[in-house]
């Protein structure tokens, strides 16, 4: 129900109004009950992208201009996840956890881990096989968000040899699958 038919609704019991189709009245509460009806559109689109766990477009991108540089659009989930994780960022983001909690602001799943030697940080990307696309920009994001004292190394997965043997691949399997030798590194 619009706007208009909730107007003739409320003007109907008053008897004053000739509502009939055609008529001035109607014709006046049709013109009435569009505009009302194309602002009430236009509020519900300025909720919807004013809303990060909502928005979709124009709101995202709003978001993104906050930050020095924008997340790599995978897709629309991800990149709220990415603002809000950026958004999380604050004074005290030194602790592993809270690197943790913010490094997935470059647009993908991402993890620090700690190295062995003290000032050292480990990134890896579990959900992705190989250097994942657009890593330049991820990587400015990620050294952004990585206190500047911690020296990073950044991690890419590829199938091992010992997978191959765990899997039980064979030199035939893997000419019958036709698997060139980068996307045999990446059939992980």
């Amino acid at each position: 129900m619009g706007y208009c038919d909730h107007l003739k609704n409320l003007l109907r019991p008053l008897g004053v109004y000739d509502l009939t189709p055609g008529s001035l009245s109607a014709s006046e509460l049709e013109a009435l009950g569009q505009g009302l009806d194309k602002a009430s559109e236009a509020i519900d689109y300025v909720e919807q992208e004013g809303s990060l766990p909502t928005a979709s477009g124009l709101g995202l991108d709003r978001w993104e201009s906050l930050f020095a540089s924008a997340p790599v659009h995978y897709s629309t989930q991800l990149r709220r996840e990415a603002i809000a994780a950026l958004l999380r960022i604050g004074g005290d983001s030194f602790t592993l956890a809270a690197i943790n909690d913010t490094i997935s602001g470059c647009g993908i799943r991402a993890l620090a881990q700690e190295k062995d030697r003290f000032g050292y940080i480990r990134v890896i990307f579990p959900e992705v096989a190989g250097i994942p696309e657009d890593f330049e920009r991820i990587r400015t994001i990620i050294l952004d968000i990585i206190p500047c004292h911690l020296e990073v190394e950044f991690y890419f997965r590829y199938l091992t040899w010992a997978e191959c043997h765990a899997h039980g691949y064979t030199w035939a399997i893997v000419h019958q699958q036709e698997y060139t030798w980068h996307t045999f590194q990446l059939a992980v």
